[in-house]
């Protein structure tokens, strides 16, 4: 923390916290307000507001980004919680709002606009999102999520996973999913976690390990990087001839548990031309 009247010149700090003036070595308690602005729009989505795979990509961002305020959960968050965000993640330190004035922020102050019922949790909106993808999808994420380096994988995923994870086995279990969901205040009901559990545990191994997990709680932009999916196309294309044939959609499939799904059904989902083949254009 920076006292009052103490200037620095060090770059220090995670690089998701960092204040843009940080960057620009010469700043002062400002900056507090900034990472504490970073701290609430991480509660609040579960996400940081500026990120990219490689650190100077995220110190990028921090100095130029635009804050998303539109992709899910920011559409049920209230007006007065990302007012307070946006005024605390300024990038004039001059014109951030103070440690009184964010006391003093409606959305803050005792009796303020802040709700008391509990926001549902970035886990429940990305787990809804993956229940609604197709099999063959899911397995290409989890393929994407397993080549993923941790410097690759967004803050606070890992957390998320311990959170639940209460027994450190390296498995969520569906009684621990749902004290987790319990825990951050969603509401939902056995028969919608079971649906979750099942759609999440994509080996049908009956826990969700630490890959599947990540799989399901990626940021569908990561998954849509060109060379993530290109990656992903690999890996089921064995030979390399540029198209995934029924024999090698039937490996993986055997490989990640599901060798009872019906092979042509995957294939429908993706293969538009009907030719029995899955090229790279149809793969994305």
């Amino acid at each position: 923390m920076v006292h009052s009247g103490e200037t620095f010149g060090d770059v220090v700090g995670s690089p998701y916290y960092v204040a843009p003036e940080v960057l620009r070595k010469h700043y002062g308690q400002e900056c507090d307000i900034w990472s504490a602005g970073v701290i609430i729009y991480i509660l609040l989505s579960g996400v940081p507001p500026y990120w990219d795979e490689m650190e100077q990509g995220i110190f990028e961002q921090v100095l130029k980004g635009e804050l998303d305020f539109v992709s899910e959960p920011w559409l049920a968050i209230s007006e007065s919680a990302k007012d307070l965000v946006r005024k605390m993640l300024v990038r004039d330190p001059k014109k951030r709002l103070t440690a009184h004035e964010v006391l003093c922020h409606p959305w803050v102050r005792v009796g303020g606009v802040a709700p008391d019922k509990p926001l549902d949790c970035a886990v429940l909106s990305r787990l809804n999102q993956f229940s609604a993808m197709n099999k063959l999808k899911k397995i290409a994420v989890r393929v994407i999520a397993e080549s993923l380096s941790e410097e690759e994988i967004a803050a606070g995923l890992k957390e998320m996973f311990k959170m639940i994870d209460t027994d450190n086995s390296g498995n969520i279990t569906l009684e621990e999913l749902k004290k987790g969901l319990e825990r951050v205040g969603a509401d939902v009901k056995d028969s919608e976690i079971v649906s979750l559990m099942q759609a999440a545990d994509i080996d049908n191994s009956g826990t969700i390990d630490y890959d599947e997990f990540i799989a399901a709680m990626l940021h569908l932009n990561k998954i849509q990087k060109e060379d993530h999916m290109y990656a992903a196309f690999s890996y089921f294309d064995e030979d390399g001839s540029g198209y995934i044939t029924q024999d090698e959609l039937q490996k993986a499939c055997d490989k990640f548990g599901l060798s009872d799904i019906p092979i042509e059904e995957l294939m429908r989902a993706v293969d538009q031309d009907n030719d029995g083949l899955i090229t790279v254009n149809l793969w994305r």
